[in-house]
């Protein structure tokens, strides 16, 4: 995973403060593997409960992240009760990795 520790802590206390201590993150993507350079941040937020204004709250998270992470590309998806399942989704749960 490339990602320090710093870095998954700074992305799970981001979470924890714009979704709540039940929300989850997971990273997946090119981040996963050692090898690659570069590249974007791809994550998924799991929330139990249903989330209003989807968009905005992607598009908030993945702000905060990229400041944080001087500026690096960050891409949120989000898994909701609410929201429509799409193969994305079932990509970033079994190669993802919870933060």
């Amino acid at each position: 995973m490339r990602l320090t520790e710093k870095q998954a802590e700074t992305i799970r206390q981001i979470v924890r403060n714009e979704a709540g201590d039940v929300a989850g993150v997971r990273l997946f993507g090119s981040r996963l593997d050692d090898h690659l350079h570069g590249g974007d941040i791809d994550l998924m937020l799991e929330m139990a409960e249903p989330v209003g204004n989807p968009a905005l709250v992607s598009a908030r998270l993945a702000a905060l992240v990229s400041r944080a992470m001087q500026g690096r590309k960050v891409d949120v998806l989000i898994s909701a009760p609410n929201l429509k399942c799409l193969p994305i989704h079932e990509i970033a749960r079994e190669e993802g990795v919870l933060l």
